[in-house]
């Protein structure tokens, strides 16, 4: 996903176990598509966490963020103020999310990020 817009707004989130499934699911069948249909939603990629080894100061070094959320979506948005639209209102609620997914998530974040270069 080369990302092309200034602004980028990341949910992140851990999910109950026992409804990681109807989570990817949902996410990917009617949460994705329904805020992809809002003006100014350019782009949404998923991802989910994984271990991070890497290379610092000559040293192999393995990062550990237990505490941090599992899962992240990352949208690619034309302004702020798409998050502010009665569009986004809307679709953030329709579909099976806001009832069977949401209550079972835990540790959310949502950033916004400015592109600065």
């Amino acid at each position: 996903m080369p990302v092309s817009s200034k602004y980028l707004f990341v949910a992140s989130m851990d999910v109950e176990p026992d409804k990681e499934s109807l989570f990817n699911e949902v996410y990917d069948q009617e949460h994705i598509p329904n805020l992809l249909k809002v003006p100014g939603v350019i782009s949404v990629a998923r991802y989910r966490m994984r271990e991070l080894t890497m290379l610092i100061g000559g040293e192999r070094k393995v990062m550990r963020f237990e505490k941090e959320p599992q899962h992240h979506a990352l949208y690619e948005i034309e302004s702020p103020d798409v998050l502010l639209s009665d569009s986004w209102g809307k679709a953030v609620e329709q579909g099976r999310w806001a009832q069977e997914v949401r209550p079972y998530t835990k540790n959310r974040r949502h950033i916004l990020s400015e592109r600065v270069g």
